[in-house]
C-alpha cells in the first residue's frame, strides 16, 4: 500500500481519535473522527484512500481521495450540484457560515467549501450575495 490507494473500508470501534477500521479486510488502520463529514456506524463498509504511512507502522485513512486539486474540483462539482437541485439555484450559504452549517448541508468543512466558492466564482460560475451563493443563470 501507498499513499492516496483507494481501499476498501470496513468502520469498527470508535476510540477517542475516532474509527478503527479495516484497511480491504486485511489490516488495521484508523480513520481520525476530526475529519469525517458523514455518520458512520459499527460494521458500515465505505471506500477510503490511504493518507500516511505511520513510522510506528500504523496506517492513517482518509474518506476523501488525497490531493488538494482532486479533492477541490469534486467539492466544487458537489456544490454546483447542490445549486442545481434548488428551485432558484440558491444556497443560504456562504464565507461566513457556521462550519456546523456548512458540515450539515455540505457534508464538507468550512475550508473546504470558501475553497470550492471561490473557484467557482474565480469560473463566474456563481455569485456571492450577502445572505449566500447563487449560480449564475447562461
Amino acid at each position: 500500500m501507498k499513499v492516496g490507494d483507494k481501499v476498501d473500508l470496513t468502520i469498527g470501534r470508535i476510540s477517542r481519535l475516532g474509527f478503527t477500521v479495516l484497511i480491504n479486510r486485511e489490516v488495521e488502520g484508523l480513520l481520525y473522527k476530526n475529519e469525517l463529514y458523514v455518520k458512520l456506524a459499527e460494521g458500515d463498509e465505505v471506500v477510503g484512500y490511504i493518507k500516511k504511512l505511520r513510522e510506528d507502522g500504523g496506517i492513517d485513512v482518509s474518506l476523501q481521495p488525497i490531493g488538494f486539486k482532486k479533492t477541490l474540483v469534486e467539492n466544487e462539482i458537489k456544490v454546483l450540484d447542490a445549486l442545481k437541485k434548488t428551485e432558484e439555484g440558491f444556497l443560504p450559504l456562504h464565507d461566513k457560515s457556521s462550519p456546523e452549517d456548512i458540515k450539515y448541508q455540505m457534508n464538507m468543512s468550512k475550508k473546504a467549501f470558501k475553497s470550492s466558492i471561490g473557484g467557482l466564482y474565480r469560473l463566474k460560475l456563481i455569485v456571492i450575495e450577502s445572505d449566500g451563493i447563487r449560480l449564475v443563470q447562461h
